[in-house]
């Protein structure tokens, strides 16, 4: 959050215009934070400049089923991406046109057996009461959340679908270094690959339509390697 620059001359107008009417901080914050990453990214992937006159024209559009949809230019950009946000920090990952994509962070933080019964597949019940350690539970289920969140992007349905719909599961010989393999099942048959990485108290995943290396940093170390969770937009005292 504190990369995003301080006034609006790097969103388009429409983003702009959008921007004008949201009513709250924290959304407001979190869309600008989200637009300025995926700009960024998008503009080091096709060597565009980075300027505040040049970002504009790079502009995160809205599909009809609320996906992203990026433009250059006004036209369509010959990459694919996903978004997500959390605690201040934020992630765009991109790929090849017409790949279907999901992202998702989170934090390492408790979560009730209520949340493991109401939202997880008895399979994955099973995974995270597996272990009596309690950090490793919430490890598990905020993992697993987390993918499914990813897989959902891939659907482009979001959490309008039944998060129990769709299936995480992880080979039993991941590691715990670096990118971890994943994979979400969906309820109709389609599998997902994906990978996970913990970033100190944050959660990454990522997944896609079809078979992918992990992920590579546009900037190393990413600034997830030593970020904190912070709430700037929060009041201050």
């Amino acid at each position: 959050m504190t990369d995003v620059p301080s006034g609006d001359d790097w969103l388009s107008l429409r983003e702009r215009a959008w921007v004008d009417r949201m009513r709250f901080e924290k959304r407001r914050s979190e869309f600008r934070l989200g637009r300025w990453t995926a700009k960024n990214t998008i503009a080091v992937l096709l060597g565009r400049p980075r300027t505040p006159e040049a970002l504009p024209a790079v502009e995160i559009d809205r599909a009809s089923d609320g996906a992203p949809a990026p433009m250059v230019g006004g036209q369509p950009a010959p990459v694919s991406i996903s978004m997500t946000d959390r605690a201040d920090q934020a992630v765009c990952v991109a790929g090849p046109p017409g790949l279907g994509l999901g992202v998702d962070l989170e934090l390492l933080e408790p979560r009730s057996d209520a949340f493991v019964t109401d939202y997880l597949t008895p399979a994955e019940r099973r995974f995270v009461g597996a272990t009596p350690d309690r950090e490793e539970r919430d490890l598990r289920a905020n993992l697993i959340w987390s993918g499914k969140e990813s897989a959902l992007k891939v659907l482009r349905t979001g959490l309008r679908r039944d998060t129990r719909s769709v299936e995480v599961s992880f080979p039993d010989e991941a590691s715990r270094e670096g990118w971890a393999p994943l994979t979400v099942r969906a309820a109709e048959g389609p599998e997902f690959p994906g990978w996970w990485r913990r970033y100190g108290d944050f959660l990454l995943t990522v997944a896609a339509s079809e078979p992918f290396a992990p992920p590579r940093p546009l900037v190393d170390p990413p600034g997830l390697a030593t970020a904190a969770p912070a709430h700037a937009w929060l009041p201050r005292p």
